[in-house]
């Protein structure tokens, strides 16, 4: 498991939302982190660092797979991140190519190295927040504000900063896989075939 940095708010959301599904599967013993590295403290990657996530598997995590346990899974929130670990879990542990399968690796950002590796099979999906929409939103609020009038908001329960509730305008992701990515990314306009090399 990997957190994003301990720095940036968006990674404790992540991490929430993320243990908010996965907890319940914990529990019944359905999951298991070998690790025991379980804690946002456990997994939390500074700087949202690539070297540093691959280092951490390398180093403390890959003995867990060893004496023929498997790893089955890796909870990433970044694609920079995922695109390390792969290519840890390759050269550590001799998965994908001839070896074992490569693991269920999850991300996001939808960067184009993770796009490339969702069609070539190895990382599983991506999670798509379009920055052309969170731009034009955060443009129209910034424009609302200069003119003295409250920009438009669609939760205001969400993000509690510790002074109070931040009313946000939230878009909503969408999960990008195999099945979807040229649809989602290429025809949309996000990256180019050539770049995710369809």
């Amino acid at each position: 498991m990997f957190a994003g940095s301990p720095d940036d708010n968006n990674a404790g959301v992540f991490w929430d939302g993320a243990m908010g599904v996965l907890q319940p599967w914990f529990d019944a013993g359905v999951l298991v982190v070998p690790s025991g590295q379980t804690t946002f403290e456990a997994a939390a990657t500074p700087a949202w660092d690539a070297k540093t996530a691959a280092d951490r598997f390398t180093g403390s995590l890959a003995a867990a797979y060893t004496g023929g346990r498997h790893l089955d899974g890796v909870l990433s929130p970044y694609d920079g991140i995922s695109v390390a670990v792969l290519d840890a879990v390759r050269t550590t542990l001799g998965y994908g190519g001839d070896g074992p399968a490569l693991p269920v690796v999850t991300g996001q950002d939808a960067e184009v190295a993770s796009a490339r590796a969702i069609l070539d099979g190895e990382q599983y999906s991506t999670v798509y927040k379009d920055t052309r929409q969170l731009a034009e939103v955060a443009v129209q609020m910034t424009r609302d504000l200069l003119a003295d009038r409250d920009p438009e908001v669609n939760d205001t329960t969400s993000y509690d900063n510790g002074a109070g509730v931040v009313p946000a305008y939230l878009l909503t992701p969408q999960l990008v896989t195999a099945d979807n990515l040229l649809a989602v990314l290429v025809d949309g306009g996000y990256h180019t075939a050539e770049e995710v090399g369809a």
